[in-house]
């Protein structure tokens, strides 16, 4: 019967994980999406309306805000999704506990 819970409880666990995951996705795909359309539009009002060159437009910091901070925020959504493996992931403690152990020998 412990068998099954353990089964059970590691389905459970990794569903979730999937489910962060394609979180993450979903929202990459949509950071995207969404700032090629903005940058887009600022290049074009930009060119249209003040009569600047392509190259002065791209100079100019509204091309790049939205990216930079919506990418601060997907950052941190990357991190809460794949941060907690990052440095300290089970493999580094099972390491970590063999070392120790042979070291106390």
């Amino acid at each position: 019967m412990e068998k099954d819970y353990k089964k059970e409880h590691k389905y459970l666990l990794a569903k979730k994980k999937v489910e962060k995951i394609k979180g993450f996705y979903w929202h990459l795909i949509s950071y995207v999406v969404v700032n090629v359309f903005i940058s887009s539009m600022v290049i074009f009002g930009l060119m249209s309306d003040d009569g600047d060159s392509l190259i002065e437009v791209l100079q100019n910091f509204g091309v790049y805000s939205t990216w930079i901070f919506w990418g601060i925020g997907l950052f941190f959504h990357w991190l809460g999704v794949y941060g907690d493996s990052l440095f300290f992931n089970k493999d580094w403690e099972k390491r970590k506990i063999d070392e120790y152990m042979k070291n106390d020998e």
